[in-house]
């Protein structure tokens, strides 16, 4: 994994595209469960939020890693 991206000559850090990917995954993956009502059975909806997005980040991040 690069730790730097160019785009229009501008150095980005190498995670930015992992983590608009699982930002947008993130958006529609929370959608559909609300739509679903799964956060009626979770304890703490918006820790379960952040808990979920963590570890779609951490582990798209170690997958690029490799």
């Amino acid at each position: 994994m690069p730790r730097e991206i160019d785009v229009f000559s501008l150095l980005m850090p190498g995670l930015l595209p992992i983590l608009a990917g699982c930002v947008l995954l993130f958006v529609v993956l929370d959608l559909v469960l609300a739509r679903l009502g799964f956060y009626r059975f979770t304890w703490h909806a918006s820790l379960f939020r952040v808990a979920l997005f963590a570890a779609m980040f951490s582990g798209a991040s170690l997958l690029a890693w490799r």
